[in-house]
């Protein structure tokens, strides 16, 4: 008994070190996609750097919840790939221990990793999507400047709640603009248009509000229902533009089912009666935060028998073999996604898929290995690669 507890503490410490550089490396990889996007908006708000810090710190929780699952298979893979190119698994063997008794430890670590990932997926998901949401928009409407240099000449401009812009000429020097053409239907059952050779924006940043003021113009008035059209000549017109709720509906118009807590979800879900895109969604969602911890168990334990089976102790072949399960893995859950939302078959399955899969793959493994009896690493990757085909032809026409 003693010895199981100094082996198992033995296996345990050597997953540690592995695990810690894969969550790094996989965190840095995933950043990296959108840092791009992160800079572009601080150049474009001159923002501060803190501005670039927290929203970095906000999208970490939705990385996380995909990269622990990832970084549990590459050190339990590298740790028996080093166990066995050292031969410690056959020393191990010979000692009277099984293989089933060298999985505990693993079964430990997954289970760390299901409770930080359900807290990721669970609670800092969506707290991550709310703050970075909240941030934006505080950096827009505190950064936001509309001057000369954003507007585009012969181009109608749409930026403001049902008014519509058009410019022919931009004076950058005098900061003026001339023949200008402007569509208000902010006014129900009126379309007013007006036309000026001549005019000027003074902004208001901190209120995102906007007077554009017009000399010498004409004013048309459209009644719909009347059918009548009224004609007004001007000397000095101002039309009031405002940008904020036209920034409130893109922050808030659509429902983001990332957003929501368990608690919101189920409600949507109970009281939704249409069953349609944004009902699956939102029920995949539901259904994901409790399936992807769960990565965890089926691809820690399918990471056992691989590293088992193989002599190699290059840390490149761990890392490659473990990517590839991983990325069948997301493959299926994209399938799942695609094929549920469709509403082809329930979400829940779509969902579950890829732990029944991986976990089914795993065991069958784990039991061969018990037994001796490998499969061999070529034949393995010939059906995964024939599957992932298949998979990817469906997940194709599925989209389509």
């Amino acid at each position: 008994m003693k010895t199981n507890s100094i082996i198992n503490r033995y296996i345990f410490k050597e997953l540690i070190p592995p695990f810690v550089i894969s969550i790094i490396f996989f965190t840095f990889i995933f950043l990296t996609a959108r840092i791009l996007d992160i800079t572009n908006m601080i150049v474009n708000y001159r923002l501060s750097g803190s501005y670039f810090f927290l929203m970095v710190f906000y999208l970490i929780p939705y990385f996380l919840q995909y990269v622990i699952p990832m970084s549990i298979m590459i050190s339990t893979l590298l740790t028996f790939l080093r166990l066995s190119s050292d031969n410690e698994i056959i020393a191990l063997k010979a000692g009277g221990f099984s293989v089933y008794s060298l999985t505990p430890p693993v079964l430990l670590f997954c289970l760390i990793g299901f409770v930080f990932t359900s807290l990721m997926s669970i609670y800092g998901l969506p707290w991550g999507r709310v703050s970075s949401r909240e941030l934006a928009y505080h950096a827009i409407t505190s950064n936001f400047e509309l001057g000369l240099k954003d507007l585009k000449e012969r181009t109608f401009i749409e930026d403001f709640d049902g008014v519509m812009l058009y410019v022919c000429k931009i004076n950058s020097v005098e900061k003026t603009l001339k023949d200008i053409f402007i569509d208000d239907q902010r006014t129900k059952g009126v379309v007013r248009t007006v036309i000026a050779p001549k005019g000027e924006l003074i902004s208001e940043p901190g209120k995102l509000k906007y007077l554009l003021r017009l000399y010498n113009g004409t004013i048309n008035h459209v009644a719909i229902e009347d059918k009548t059209v009224h004609s007004i000549s001007f000397g000095t017109y101002d039309v009031h533009l405002d940008l904020k709720e036209n920034i409130n509906n893109s922050f808030s118009g659509q429902i983001d089912e990332k957003e929501m807590s368990l608690t919101e979800l189920k409600n949507y879900i109970n009281s939704s009666k249409p069953r349609d895109v944004e009902y699956y969604s939102v029920l995949l969602e539901f259904y994901k935060k409790f399936s992807i911890p769960f990565a965890c168990f089926a691809l820690g334990i399918l990471a056992v028998p691989l590293g088992m089976q193989s002599r190699s102790s290059k840390k490149s072949y761990g890392l490659s073999i473990g990517l590839v399960f991983f990325l069948l893995y997301y493959i299926l859950l994209s399938a799942g996604i695609v094929f549920g939302e469709a509403g082809v078959y329930p979400p829940i399955i779509g969902m579950w898929v890829p732990n029944i899969v991986m976990g089914g793959v795993g065991l069958y493994l784990l039991v061969r290995a018990a037994n001796d009896r490998f499969v061999k690493t070529d034949l393995l990757f010939y059906f995964i690669k024939r599957f992932i085909s298949s998979i990817t032809d469906k997940y194709t026409s599925g989209r389509r």
